[in-house]
Order: C-alpha cells, then sequence, then structure tokens
C-alpha cells in the first residue's frame, strides 16, 4: 500500500474502535452527572471546589476511561453491531466461552517480540502505535488531575491498568502480552510528557485550574 492509503486504513480502524467505545463512554456520562451531586458535597466536606476547568478535565478523563475498558475488558468486538446482530439472532452467545488450555498456550511472556513484529506488518505496526497511543491520555490526565504531578504516578497509573487489563483478557479469550504492558506504559509517560510540555507553554495558572481548591481561595498545592 502507498503511504496515503495506508493512512486512510489506520484512520479506517480508529474510527472503528472509536464507535466501539460509544456505548460505555454514553454510561459513564450519564454516571458522571448522577454522582457529581454527592461529589460536590464531599469536597464541600472538606473545604474544597471542583472548579468547571476541574469537572471538564475529570468529565473528558471519566468517558475515555469507560471507552478503553469497552474495549479491553470485554471480549474481542463486543460492542460492534454485526455481533449484537448475530447474538439476537441465536448465531452467537453473548459472551463466548473461553479455552483455558489455548490461552495457556498462547501466552506471550518474552518481552519485546510482538514490538520486533511490528516492522514486518502494517497491522502490527498499528496495533503497536495503538497500545502508546490508547495510554497516552492515562498518564495525561493522571498529571493533570492529580496534585503534585510526577512521571512515577503517571508510569505506576498506566504499568496497574495495564496489567490489570491483560489479566483480565485471559479469562475472556484475548491475548495476554508482555509487551501490551510495555506499550501501554510507554503511553502513559509519553502523556506525561505531553503534561509537561503544556505546563511550560502555557501559565502555571491554567494547569492550577485543573486542580480541586479551597472554597473562596486559591489552588492549593
Amino acid at each position: 500500500m502507498s503511504l496515503t492509503e495506508t493512512l486512510w486504513w489506520y484512520l479506517g480502524n480508529i474510527w472503528e474502535y472509536a464507535l466501539q467505545m460509544l456505548p460505555c463512554m454514553c454510561a459513564a456520562l450519564v454516571l458522571f452527572f448522577l454522582l457529581r451531586p454527592w461529589r460536590c458535597r464531599r469536597l464541600a466536606r472538606l473545604g474544597l471546589s471542583s472548579g468547571p476547568w476541574r469537572e471538564g478535565g475529570l468529565l473528558l478523563f471519566v468517558t475515555f476511561a469507560a471507552g478503553l475498558a469497552a474495549l479491553t475488558v470485554f471480549p474481542a468486538c463486543f460492542w460492534t453491531a454485526w455481533h449484537w446482530r448475530a447474538v439476537l439472532a441465536g448465531a452467537r452467545p453473548v459472551i463466548p466461552a473461553v479455552d483455558l488450555q489455548l490461552q495457556l498456550q498462547t501466552l506471550q511472556l518474552e518481552p519485546f517480540q510482538e514490538i520486533f513484529r511490528a516492522f514486518r506488518g502494517p497491522w502490527v505496526m498499528f496495533m503497536m502505535l495503538a497500545n502508546i497511543g490508547i495510554f497516552t491520555p492515562v498518564g495525561f490526565f493522571t498529571a493533570l488531575l492529580w496534585r503534585r504531578p510526577r512521571w512515577w504516578k503517571s508510569l505506576l497509573a498506566g504499568f496497574c491498568s495495564s496489567v490489570i487489563i491483560e489479566f483480565t483478557q485471559f479469562f475472556i479469550g484475548r491475548s495476554t502480552d508482555i509487551d501490551d504492558v510495555i506499550l501501554n506504559t510507554t503511553g502513559a509517560l509519553v502523556g506525561f510528557w505531553i503534561f509537561c510540555l503544556l505546563r511550560l507553554l502555557l501559565p502555571t495558572r491554567f494547569t492550577e485550574k485543573f486542580q480541586c481548591q479551597p472554597k473562596g481561595g486559591y489552588y492549593c498545592g
């Protein structure tokens, strides 16, 4: 394929995955607003408030995390239209049976095997870049929304969430690969670096708007 064809192919795959994220993202959106009064009361008891910038950032992170869960902790293609058409037609179970013996045989615990394979074909390369890109918001929002952002916090958030996802995927019939953990954690670090770049380019007070603030005061770092 030419470079243009490859880029369009990548964009097509990204669009398909984005559509699969939508159901869980919509559910998270509703849950966010249902729980918001409880969160506000809890912050008020602590003498804190969450301003519109923080609420907007938190909403983006919550909906993204739900979309990430839709792609990773459900069976493959679970949120596609064709899957549910087949389920309703009785041609496919809602959750396919899992052969744990086959899962053990395909368990990939040798580092960098899939990463090296990425240079042999566009699909594996796409999956490698996707594993980095999909976790970039994890590291970015961890730094943006938590007080005292540190690189190790973003790394730990990416690593722990990736390990939980890979562990879950073993039991739902999806591949479990140590390289995914490496790439996901790298993506979280990239997100932290993007945050650092944003903090350098914009006034410090801007990033502080995404932190909880004391009522009637300024950022309580």
